[in-house]
């Protein structure tokens, strides 16, 4: 078996990965063709990447030009603590305020510290400056050096 199938993640695995992270790289194309790269806040739907910015962000002029991104979510300091999962695809924008709102909702249910009351200001008074955005994967690729340990 090559070393490749030994350490790549179910989809429950990638899942899980997912839906315990909080935090993504995020990589958009510049229009000089130069990777765009930030770390981004990110909620689940439906197993699909959702995250959301400000309409005038370069990443949303990014991928108002060019839908293609690549995210990344990893976690890991040592060699044989190291896992992620890299999703390569298209994003569909979101602009209407319901769905903005929602995928901001879905991003604050992730931040443990903050009261309720506060996010749920918070998303509504952002959600009108914003876009939100799903990720269609084409390409996923795991990886989970805890299995290289038996």
């Amino acid at each position: 078996m090559k070393q490749r199938e030994t350490v790549s993640m179910t989809d429950d695995e990638q899942i899980g990965l997912l839906s315990s992270a909080r935090k993504m790289q995020l990589a958009t194309i510049n229009p000089d063709g130069t990777p765009h790269l930030v770390t981004m806040f990110f909620g689940l739907t439906g197993g699909r990447i959702a995250f959301w910015t400000y309409r005038a962000a370069q990443k949303a002029r990014n991928l108002d030009r060019d839908p293609r991104l690549t995210c990344l979510v990893e976690e890991g300091e040592d060699y044989f603590e190291l896992r992620g999962v890299q999703v390569a695809g298209q994003v569909r924008r979101i602009d209407d305020l319901e769905g903005v709102t929602e995928v901001g909702r879905l991003i604050a249910a992730r931040m443990p510290d903050v009261p309720a009351d506060a996010l749920d200001a918070y998303v509504s008074h952002a959600a009108r400056k914003r876009a939100a955005y799903i990720v269609e994967p084409l390409r996923v690729a795991s990886w989970d050096h805890r299995k290289l340990l038996g």
